[in-house]
């Protein structure tokens, strides 16, 4: 699977796994400027921002590590203008949902609250 491909099936993957586990997906690959979110979704009352990360392997590290302090920062300045955009009146929480994908196995690490807004 090519990149972008792997990424593609993976947020699928993701999706599916969330509304398997009583999420309600409201919004998909969301920009604004050049970044974006990649999922958003809703449960128990609050707003969820799931940036999803797969590879083929984890040999040189979780797929997670991807989402370095600067890669958060700009998915913290995507959500706040999703959340201006569409009035949105709930407590918001950042998500990241780890995926590695091969003809072995597929695995994936759902890790609620991976980060928070600072200031």
């Amino acid at each position: 699977m090519e990149k972008a491909e792997l990424g593609n099936w993976g947020e699928e993957y993701a999706c599916r796994y969330l509304a398997q586990n009583d999420f309600t997906i409201l919004g998909r690959n969301y920009r604004f400027k050049k970044f974006e979110i990649d999922i958003v979704a809703k449960k128990n009352n609050e707003l969820i921002i799931i940036e999803v990360k797969t590879r083929q392997t984890a040999e040189i590290g979780e797929p997670w590590r991807a989402v370095t302090r600067s890669k958060q920062k700009q998915i913290i300045q995507v959500a706040d203008n999703y959340i201006k955009q569409n009035s949105i009146d709930l407590d918001a929480r950042f998500d990241i949902i780890s995926i590695v994908h091969n003809t072995f196995r597929t695995e994936l690490e759902h890790i609620p609250y991976a980060f928070y807004p600072t200031w």
